[in-house]
């Protein structure tokens, strides 16, 4: 069978099932948690420079340095007082020594290690947030690929009625033709007109099932899904709501985090002046045969103080960077703020503008329907041209282009506000698990 991600979806799409299935198959969704996986490794990676280091070591050796072959007779327990004659410790035989050593330190205090610790956690945080950034434009996406494929569907039913329009009007001037009371010039442009409107049809349904296939691409199926027709969800709240939740949107809060790791960075960079002390130790065995051999037995405890007294400014200039680093992402931080509560009160006029316009756009197709009605009883009645209902079939189609625009423009407007203040998950009823 084909893979799940694969295989079209024949069963009618909800909304709601539509968000899910792209939540669960986008790809780039895939890519934003793996990158958030890797920043949640980070914070292993930095942990692991405060743990212990332990470590093992096989150490081959063959000299007849004078010291070395001492040191290395002295290591494997093999001295006799022989090996003290002057002409002995002054010209050694060459001497094989096989060192198995363990290495154990524990750093105890080490501020950039501390201070990186905490920098891994708010940077993951931060990728967290992208994440959900990333899901919340996802599914702005795919509601408006929902809408688009509505909309398409709408476009295709209104072309529909276009044709049957466009067929009556060529019925009824071949019959005022046939009884000699209308002329084959009517008859002629009715045809015409009917052909238009099978062109219409055609590239109505053309977009209909691009529309489609743009769905499924988000979806990451392979082919289009069927469209249950479920109208968006969503009300129009008062502007306040939209603005204060836009300060708590999630790429806001992920540059807010990493405002913050700009002034860890601040410290990290002051780390630089304090010592590092850590405990050390070792245990070797020496042999002068074999490997792993334990002719000698030794270990060492040792604790130490590390601290770099001067590393020609490096620090100083860390330092500096830091700073200014930290007021960039605070500037940044600030326009984003404006922009973002820009972009609200924008898409919250667009919202007012769409919401007025569709009682527009009814009231005109009202119109619209009732001139055609009359003008194709005048027309029938020998009282009106052909050109004349002609004239008004056109602005009937375009009424009802235009209220479709409207409705959709009006859904599309409420997602764009949801999206913009970051409440498009709340506002559908997405469960926060589901990613």
């Amino acid at each position: 069978p084909a893979p799940a991600e694969d295989r079209p979806v024949s069963t009618p799409l909800t909304l709601t099932r539509a968000v899910a299935i792209a939540l669960e198959n986008n790809h780039e969704i895939k890519a934003m948690k793996s990158a958030a996986a890797a920043g949640r490794a980070d914070i292993g990676i930095a942990r692991s420079y405060l743990l212990p280091k332990i470590s093992v070591e096989e150490r081959y050796l063959r000299t007849n340095n004078p010291g070395y072959a001492l040191m290395s007779k002295l290591n494997q327990s093999r001295i006799e007082a022989f090996d003290f004659s002057p002409d002995v410790l002054n010209r050694p035989e060459a001497i094989n020594d096989f060192q198995s050593s363990v290495f154990v330190e524990q750093p105890l205090f080490v501020k950039k290690a501390f201070v990186g610790l905490q920098m891994s956690r708010t940077e993951w945080m931060a990728k967290e947030q992208d994440t959900r950034r990333k899901v919340e434009d996802v599914v702005f996406s795919v509601v408006k690929a929902y809408l688009n494929v509505l909309t398409a569907k709408a476009y295709v039913d209104a072309a529909k009625l276009g044709v049957a329009d466009a067929e009556e009007r060529m019925r009824i001037s071949n019959v005022r033709y046939r009884n000699d009371v209308g002329q084959y010039a009517d008859f002629l442009r009715a045809s015409t007109s009917l052909a238009e409107a099978k062109q219409k049809l055609n590239a109505a349904q053309k977009g209909f099932h691009l529309a489609g296939r743009s769905l499924g691409v988000l979806l990451a199926l392979s082919d289009s899904p069927v469209v249950a027709d479920e109208p968006l969800d969503l009300t129009l709240k008062a502007l306040s709501h939209y603005t204060e939740a836009g300060d708590a949107r999630a790429d806001v809060r992920a540059l807010a985090l990493r405002g913050e790791n700009a002034q860890n960075n601040v410290r990290l960079a002051e780390a630089g002046y304090f010592p590092y002390v850590g405990l050390g130790g070792s245990y070797s065995l020496n042999d002068h045969q074999a490997p792993l051999g334990a002719e000698g037995k030794s270990w060492q405890v040792m604790a130490f103080l590390r601290w770099d007294l001067f590393d020609g400014t490096k620090r100083e200039y860390e330092r500096v960077k830091a700073k200014h680093q930290e007021a960039q992402v605070r500037e940044h931080l600030s326009a984003m703020k404006k922009g973002v509560s820009l972009k609200i009160y924008e898409a919250y006029l667009n919202a007012l503008e769409a919401n007025q316009s569709i009682d527009l756009a009814l009231e005109a197709l009202k119109t619209s329907e009732e001139s055609a009605r009359l003008l194709k009883r005048r027309y029938e009645n020998g009282l009106s041209s052909l050109s004349d209902l002609l004239n008004v079939q056109a602005s009937l189609e375009q009424a009802r282009a235009s209220v479709i625009e409207r409705k959709n423009a009006y859904q599309t407007a409420l997602a764009a506000l949801s999206f913009e203040s970051g409440t498009l998950l709340e506002d559908l009823r997405i469960d926060g698990k589901i990613y």
